[in-house]
Parts: structure tokens; C-alpha cells; sequence
């Protein structure tokens, strides 16, 4: 096995190209910023994209040619005693992938929003936000240290926020961006006091220099713990975990180019994706990744249940995010760490498919979004449907589609750690591929049920919109294949060995935990189960939406109390608000009332006041006659003359 090595030095190519990388889309940035009135949509959309574009063929040549990891250092950033902090890339087989990652599907939406946001009279101010959230993710998976990690992972933060309220005349969307910001900070918090606790224990935020030291440390070592939790909490913020998933759904408020981007294929995979940078931290935190593994798979089934009964096209999308993470999280949590990165891809792909497909019904049903006001679309938006069924398919796990191969490891990894958590993961798939084949059946199947004005405005999109939908249905069809499953030999999982030497430290740490062996006849029982559970989701959501023709309750006095409580999102948002924000808001009235205008503006005011008494008191001295100055003078001398007489 090779073992993993980041020398100091040794890039094969020229500082300037690895500085290209990110700079690219922030030269787009600001050429859309500055430009935004003076440019059309068609040219600020065809510079973000080709700013996105440079950066992944930069990325990609990278990827051709590595041969084995290094960092590039820019220059000496942050030195204050013990304390060096450079300004360093670290160029290796997970940036790579997160670099393609980032850049390819961010091009496809780049080029779907020419067609999608054409008509939006602030498109310049549209592709620069998405060209600085590119900007601040690739600056995340460049870093080669936790505090440039920190900054992109702000800076994506900051870019969700601008883009989720983009249309900001509308007070709920505000609302929701106001509440992603918000919660992401809860999460920061914690992996901020993470990052301090791993300099106070390694005397360093170098990834190198931390995960060297780390490895000669104890499974169980109680500060490895602390920090792997305290990372967890970032993570769970990020990657819109228990407890703090709701802003996810909230967000679907951005365009949805947005959402694809965003909250489908990049910012939310962050806390995946430092996880699995830190693998070595995690896997001397047994307790960490047993509650990364609990919390994961409760995500994945909570959320899934959700999405049974929601009826915006979006918001469905949202939900099966939030599961199909937790899914990531439970693989993390099993140590299956190159099996959750390859979910990471799989669901990139058909997940930001799914979401411009729904975007091209959007556009064609003239801003609808409710699921029950639509059916019938296949005929109208061919290529839309078809795209859609791939990316149906590939999420419901169905061979030879992307999701099957990595959802099918996934639950491998599971079974071998836990036959509880394994439950939950195939149930969770059985729902998944029901209520993604019921938005499917309510969209595009029956007789359409919106307006005879939307009816008669039903088209395809146009080719900026289908174009990236192929190439993602594509990717979805196909992509699983860079992953054969076990039993075709491991020569075969090209993901897999590829990303094996990243978790060299952790082999060693912790072969036993780490090691997946199984046998055939194993292996092929959990695969006919994971492709039964898929296939009879599908069947039961056929029968219900098709067959029967069902059709979603329009209020609640047509659902039952089960059906109400599930709509309703378990009433979370209700809780947090009697838990959290109205508690919150009543201090800050209290205090306003009683602490600001009892005390501190009757302080603050009463010592204005008392100088301005003060001043005008002493105005009254300046009379602006010599006399009055001479006697002043005088009397002033004969104080102190006193003053030093009686005092000796």
C-alpha cells in the first residue's frame, strides 16, 4: 500500500496554475459584480461559466497527470510565535475529486442558468453569487490546513445566504435566508472551538503535521474525542443533520439553479467532505463515529418520512437530501470513508439533475411548484421526463444506475457494523424510491391538472436547460461504474483504490474496523435486497398514483392525524420556535425594556446631559473681557498659594 506523504515542496506544475483555480470564478465574480447593469444576461452567464469551465480543465489536467500528493505553499500567511498558519494548497486524491466535483457540476449549472434566470433583471448579480460560492468551495477543498478549510467553509456559508434570499423583495424568502445563516452558525461555532482545541493539543492546523501526530495517539484518547465531536457539530450544521437540518428545506426559496448547486451536489457535502479529511482524528474516536453513525441513519429515515407527504416539487427534493446525506453520514460513521465519498459523486449527479428537471417544470408550468396542479407533463417536456426517470432510477437504487452501486456499499458497510442500522438503511431506500416515483407519477403521469393558461404555455425547455440535463442523466446512467461492487474483484473498484492511500494512517490505526471482507452469497442477498426494497417502492407508488389514481389531500380535514403530522414536518419548526426563538425573543424584549431603557439609556443620556449642564456652566467663564480674565488669574493663584500653605 502506498503509504501517504505530503512533502513540503515538489509541485509539478508552476504556483500560478494552482492559483488559477480559484481565481478563475473570482475574476468572474467581480467582472459580473461591477458589471451587473452595463452587461446582458447571455454575456454575464457565458463569464461565470467560462470561469468555472477554465477552472475544471486546470482541474482536470491535474488529475491526469498526478502521481502523488503535495502542497504549494502562495506565501507566509498567519506567524505569531509558535503559530504558523501559510497560505498553502494541498493538492491530493480527495481535492482532486472535490476539485472536479465543484467545477464540472457547477459548469452544468452555470450553463442551465443562461436559460433558466435569462429573464431576471439582476442575472449579472445572479452568476456572480454562484461564481463567489465557487469560488469559496474551492478554497475549502484546497486548503491544506483547517483554518483556510474555515474560510472557504464561511465563505460558502456567507454565498448561501446571498443566494437563498436573491430574490429579496419577498419577505419569506428573507426569512429563510435569514435561518440558514443562522443555524450554519450554531454549527460553526463548534467546529471553530474543534480547530482551537487541535492547535492547544498538536501546536498545529497543518493537515500533515496534525494527522502525523495524531496517528501515534490511543483509540479513545478522550481530547481526540472532544474534537471529533466538536468537528461533528460543524459537520451536522453544514450537512444539514439532526438537529440541524431545518434550514435545508427552507432554502428551496432560492432559484433553483441554486438549490442544485448548493444544496444538492457541493456546500452540503462540506461536512462529508472534512470528515473525511480528518479520517485519521475519527478513527481514534470510536464513541465520534458511532453517534455520526446513529445521528446519520436517524437523519435518513426522518427525513425520508417527510418527503412522503410533501407536495412541493422542491421541497420533496429538499427532504430527500437531508436523507440521502444522513446516508452519507452512516457510512462515514461505519468507517466506510471512500464508500461515502462515492455516494458523495453518485448523488451529485442525479440529485442536480433532479433538481434542473424540476426547474425545467417550473419553468414550463410558469413558477407552479405545488405537484397536485400538475400531471400529464411527459408529453409536453419529453426531454425533462426522460432525464428525470434516469434520475429517478439512479436514487431508488436500481442497476445499472449510479445510486445502486453506492447505495448497495453503503448498506454493506452497515450490515457488517450493525443489522439495527442496516433495518434502517433498507427501509429507508424502500421509502425513497417510493415518494421519489410518487413525484414523479404526480408530475408527469395522468391528466394535467393546472390551468388552461398554463396548458397552453407547456413547453421544453430550451437547449442551455436540456443540454446540462443530459449530461447529468448521463453521469447518472454510467457513473456508478467508476465503483464495480466487491464480488467483481477489487481490481475493478477504481474509487476505491484510488482513494486508498488517504486512509493509510487509519488502515494502520485500526485494521480490523477498517478492513470490509464478506463473502459472494453475502454480498449478493444484501444487493437482491437493497434492488427489492427499490423495486417495491416503485411498485407501491405505482399502484397508488397510477393505477388508483390518488391524488394528495388539498386540506387537512381530507388527511388523517398520521398524514397531518408528517405534512407538518413533525411540527419541528413549531418546537424550535416555543423552545428556542420565542424564549430568545422574549429575553431580548425584557432586556430591551427593563436593562436598555431602565438602565443604560437613563446612564448613557444622564451623563450627556450632566456634560452638556457641565459646558454650559463654563461658558459663562468666557466672557471675552481681559478684566475678568486678570481677576480669574489672580484668584486662581491665591487657591493655590493657599492650598500649598495649608497643606504643610
Amino acid at each position: 500500500m502506498q503509504e501517504q506523504v505530503i512533502p513540503a515542496a515538489g509541485a509539478p506544475y508552476p504556483t500560478l496554475l494552482y492559483v488559477l483555480i480559484p481565481l478563475l470564478p473570482f475574476l468572474g465574480f467581480l467582472i459580473n459584480g461591477l458589471l451587473n447593469r452595463r452587461l446582458s444576461g447571455t454575456v454575464a452567464g457565458l463569464i461565470g461559466s467560462a470561469a468555472v469551465l477554465g477552472s475544471f480543465l486546470i482541474s482536470a489536467t491535474l488529475f491526469a497527470t498526478f502521481q502523488y500528493p503535495y502542497t504549494v505553499t502562495l506565501f507566509e500567511w498567519i506567524r505569531v510565535g509558535s503559530l504558523q498558519i501559510p497560505f498553502s494548497y494541498q493538492i491530493d486524491q480527495l481535492s482532486l475529486i472535490m476539485l472536479l466535483l465543484v467545477t464540472g457540476v457547477g459548469f452544468l449549472i452555470h450553463v442551465y442558468s443562461i436559460g433558466y434566470m435569462h429573464h431576471d433583471e439582476n442575472v449579472g448579480k445572479f452568476f456572480s453569487f454562484l461564481n463567489l460560492f465557487v469560488f469559496s468551495m474551492l478554497v475549502l477543498v484546497l486548503g491544506a490546513n483547517f483554518v483556510i478549510l474555515f474560510i472557504g467553509w464561511e465563505g460558502v456559508g456567507l454565498c448561501s445566504y446571498l443566494l437563498i434570499g436573491f430574490w429579496n423583495k419577498n419577505t419569506s424568502y428573507n426569512n429563510a435566508a435569514k435561518k440558514a445563516f443562522i443555524i450554519n452558525r450554531v454549527g460553526d461555532l463548534g467546529f471553530l472551538l474543534g480547530i482551537f482545541l487541535i492547535y492547544l493539543t498538536f501546536d498545529s492546523v497543518q493537515y500533515a503535521e496534525v494527522f502525523q501526530k495524531a496517528s501515534t495517539l490511543q483509540i479513545g484518547t478522550g481530547v481526540v474525542t472532544a474534537i471529533t465531536l466538536l468537528l461533528f457539530v460543524g459537520a451536522t450544521g453544514k450537512s444539514a443533520q439532526l438537529p440541524l437540518y431545518t434550514w435545508l428545506p427552507d432554502a428551496m426559496a432560492g432559484p433553483t439553479p441554486v438549490s442544485a448547486l448548493i444544496h444538492a451536489a457541493t456546500m452540503v457535502t462540506a461536512g462529508i467532505y472534512m470528515i473525511l479529511r480528518a479520517n485519521v482524528l475519527f478513527t481514534l474516536a470510536p464513541d465520534t463515529l458511532e453517534v455520526i453513525a446513529i445521528i446519520g441513519g436517524a437523519t435518513a429515515l426522518f427525513a425520508a418520512t417527510i418527503g412522503l407527504a410533501q407536495n412541493d416539487i422542491k421541497k420533496v427534493l429538499a427532504y430527500s437530501t437531508v436523507s440521502q446525506l444522513g446516508y452519507m453520514f452512516l457510512a462515514l460513521g461505519v468507517m466506510g470513508y471512500s464508500t461515502s465519498l462515492f455516494h458523495v459523486l453518485t448523488h451529485a449527479f442525479f440529485k442536480a439533475l433532479m433538481f434542473l428537471g424540476a426547474g425545467s417544470v417550473i419553468h414550463a408550468m410558469s413558477n407552479e411548484q405545488d405537484m397536485r396542479r400538475m400531471g400529464g407533463l411527459r408529453k409536453a417536456l419529453p426531454i425533462t421526463f426522460i432525464t428525470f426517470l434516469v434520475g429517478c432510477l439512479a436514487i431508488a437504487g436500481i442497476p445499472p444506475f449510479a445510486g445502486f452501486f453506492s447505495k448497495d456499499e453503503i448498506l454493506l458497510h452497515v450490515y457488517q457494523h450493525s443489522k439495527v442500522l442496516y433495518a434502517v438503511g433498507l427501509f429507508t431506500a424502500f421509502l425513497t424510491a417510493f415518494y421519489m416515483f410518487r413525484l414523479l407519477f404526480l408530475t408527469f403521469f395522468g391528466e394535467f391538472r393546472g390551468t388552461e393558461e398554463q396548458k397552453h404555455h407547456l413547453h421544453e425547455s430550451p437547449a442551455s436547460m436540456t443540454l446540462p440535463l443530459i449530461v447529468l442523466a448521463i453521469l447518472a446512467a454510467v457513473g456508478g461504474f467508476m465503483n464495480a461492487p466487491f464480488f467483481l474483484g477489487e481490481e475493478n473498484a477504481f474509487l476505491s483504490n484510488y482513494l486508498a492511500p488517504l486512509f493509510t494512517y487509519s488502515r494502520k490505526l485500526n485494521p480490523e474496523a477498517f478492513g470490509l471482507e464478506v463473502d459472494h452469497a453475502t454480498e449478493l442477498m444484501l444487493i437482491g435486497l437493497s434492488v427489492g426494497a427499490g423495486v417495491l417502492g416503485i411498485v407501491f407508488a405505482y399502484v397508488q398514483y397510477v393505477s388508483r389514481g390518488v391524488r394528495p389531500a388539498e386540506d387537512e380535514a381530507h388527511r388523517s392525524a398520521p398524514e397531518n403530522l408528517v405534512y407538518h414536518k413533525y411540527y419541528v419548526d413549531e418546537l424550535y420556535n416555543a423552545l428556542f426563538v420565542r424564549p430568545i425573543m422574549g429575553l431580548s424584549r425584557g432586556l430591551y425594556r427593563f436593562v436598555e431603557n431602565g438602565i443604560i439609556d437613563p446612564v448613557v443620556n444622564g451623563l450627556g446631559r450632566l456634560t452638556m449642564g457641565g459646558g454650559q456652566l463654563l461658558r459663562y467663564v468666557q466672557t471675552g473681557s481681559v478684566e475678568t480674565y486678570l481677576i480669574l488669574m489672580v484668584v486662581g493663584i491665591v487657591l493655590v498659594l493657599a492650598l500649598n500653605y495649608f497643606r504643610f
